[in-house]
């Protein structure tokens, strides 16, 4: 059964007695706007928890605004939350044909750039989904230029070479989840495509909020 990757955005009100409980998933939870309980501790904007265990989220007094990657097995797993206090809504899905074989380590960061920054073409060794969180970017890749605003998101299958140019006039910065080889754990995944790009200086800035293996049975048996 083919492994898939999907991305939500669940928005939560200010109401004390919201318990959003999730099954267990590989996934990683990212906080866009105000703060919110996850596992029992305080997270706020910017923040990020991750885990494979049940989990419930409490929004905090002013609500909170969610995004969540999810690792499940084809139609199993991760849903589209409903309820009194909670809109949410699935941004983007994707079937990980090129997901690595063996051990898997689950990659959350962030990738900023300042105004006009680019990432020369590359690959990455794993499939991954992207969200913009500021800015603008140009995704140019399989012949094709696609721009993106804030919570705009894109799936990269890694091996597949691409080239991404951010806005001219403002900094740019995208969150994002991979799956990638275990071994790669505290190493960088890209691959740049052409040698004369391997010596440029690069303008992407990275902070890692996640780097950790799951216990993924690529196969769901």
């Amino acid at each position: 059964m083919i492994a898939v990757l999907r991305l939500y955005e669940d928005v939560l009100s200010s109401d004390r007695g919201l318990n959003f409980r999730l099954l267990p998933l590989p996934r990683m939870i990212f906080v866009v706007q105000g703060a919110a309980s996850i596992a029992g501790r305080a997270y706020s904007e910017g923040e990020a928890w991750h885990g494979e265990d049940s989990v419930t989220l409490n929004p905090g007094k002013h609500g909170v605004t969610i995004w969540r990657w999810e690792l499940s097995h084809g139609d199993s797993g991760g849903s589209v939350a409903c309820g009194p206090g909670i809109s949410s809504h699935e941004k983007l899905s994707a079937f990980l044909e090129t997901l690595p074989k063996g051990e898997l380590l689950l990659r959350g960061d962030s990738v900023g750039f300042p105004p006009g920054g680019c990432a020369y073409l590359h690959t990455h060794q794993g499939p991954g989904i992207r969200c913009l969180i500021e800015g603008g970017i140009r995704i140019d890749t399989h012949g094709r230029s696609t721009s993106y605003g804030p919570g705009g998101a894109w799936y990269e299958s890694g091996p597949l070479p691409v080239f991404a140019q951010t806005a001219a006039d403002r900094p740019s910065r995208f969150i994002r989840v991979m799956i990638l080889p275990r071994a790669l754990a505290g190493k960088s995944s890209i691959q740049y495509v052409n040698e004369d790009d391997k010596a440029k200086p690069r303008s992407q800035q990275y902070k890692i909020f996640v780097d950790a293996p799951i216990a993924f049975d690529a196969a769901g048996k």
